[in-house]
């Protein structure tokens, strides 16, 4: 289970902690709030067996994408993963924020120098990087959220995906199924695969629901520019939509802000965004996050490693879904009627496109 210690040439120990939430630069954080980044005093090195990890628990870092750790979306939600995970299994959890791209594989190295047991990669911009940073440091075991290297996949590396499409067409059936102007909308993040799955299949649910329904589409070409969000949406809102979902990370937050000022619908991501407009989110895609990075650091824990594979998380292994908050504004019926479609979708009765393409050749 062990990876093989990396010589630091300094007989040092870091010491990560600060506030969680902390901006700034690259930071580097801890869930415990004992105070800044400290160096302990030099001292031989205990040797590391099985025993003293299982006694003392992994050290866990995480790298986030350039949304950082408090997105309300899926930085955040993999920090809650390992969060519970200290909390239940006794590990050390840690993470970086990245404020740009150049930062992935500094903030990579930086963790590797923290001497962790595991380094999580979230989000599928960081891939290069890790993959280039695993090949550095064979002996380290590396995470990705939404990414796969296939059968290329590096023995110290594990891939997570989910599907998005399924969530996603999840809620866009609620979508369809609610408005009353039938005109909805879509606020991607940045183009790119990723997020087209997300597209794709809120298009595929809505036509489902309802092949009267217009869904506008807009990218704001960001994960972090909540004002750009909150500018699509009104325009949406004011063109006639009345339920707009988001997949964009914190750009999300602009619309549901502004779904809020307005008294109109959105449609949250990755988490339950039910409590950051109580009234006015109608659903949420659930992408659970947060139980891949616990799942995956638990295995560890546990002494299994599945390096050079990529696992993936749908409806039929309870990854995606929709909020459990639903049912506050989702006319029950609906959600009986998701319910049966989640069983279609788990007997591949409904295959969910994961192109528009794909949606478009399927109408």
């Amino acid at each position: 289970m062990l990876k093989k210690r990396i010589a630091l040439g300094l007989a040092t120990a870091l010491v990560l902690t600060s506030a969680v939430g902390c901006s700034g630069g690259n930071s580097t954080n801890t869930a415990s709030n004992e105070g800044t980044a400290t160096e302990a005093p030099a001292t031989e090195e205990a040797p590391v067996t099985e025993e003293t990890v299982a006694k003392e628990g992994l050290k866990v870092a995480m790298v986030t994408d350039v949304g950082g750790v408090n997105d309300e979306s899926f930085n955040q939600s993999a920090w809650e993963g390992l969060q519970k995970a200290e909390q239940d299994l006794g590990i050390k959890a840690t993470y970086v924020e990245s404020k740009q791209d150049a930062d992935y594989q500094t903030n990579l190295e930086t963790m590797i120098d923290g001497d962790n047991d595991l380094i999580w990669g979230i989000g599928y911009k960081m891939g290069d990087a890790l993959l280039e940073t695993s090949k550095q440091y064979p002996d380290q075991k590396f995470a990705i959220i939404d990414y796969s290297y296939g059968d290329q996949t590096p023995e110290n590396i594990v891939g997570v995906l989910f599907h998005q499409e399924q969530c996603s067409f999840l809620v866009g059936y609620i979508a369809g199924k609610t408005t009353k102007t039938n005109k909805v909308g879509f606020v991607g993040g940045m183009k790119g695969t990723l997020i087209e799955q997300f597209e794709a299949g809120y298009l595929a649910g809505v036509h489902y629901a309802n092949p009267e329904v217009e869904v506008k589409v807009q990218y704001a070409e960001s994960f972090s520019d909540a004002a750009k969000g909150k500018a699509i949406a009104t325009k949406m809102y004011n063109d006639g939509a009345d339920i707009v979902y988001h997949a964009a990370g914190n750009v999300g937050a602009g619309v549901i802000e502004i779904a809020k000022e307005t008294n109109k619908w959105a449609i949250g991501v990755d988490r339950d965004q039910n409590y950051l407009a109580p009234d006015n989110v109608l659903t949420s895609a659930m992408k659970l996050v947060g139980s891949g990075t616990y799942n995956i650091t638990k295995e560890l824990q546990d002494g299994v490693w599945n390096g050079g594979t990529t696992v993936n998380y749908g409806v039929a292994e309870g990854g995606v879904g929709i909020a459990p908050t639903s049912d506050k504004h989702v006319d029950a019926t609906i959600l009986e009627e998701v319910e049966a479609i989640k069983a279609k979708i788990i007997s591949k009765e409904i295959t969910v496109p994961l192109t528009v393409e794909e949606f478009e050749a399927s109408k």
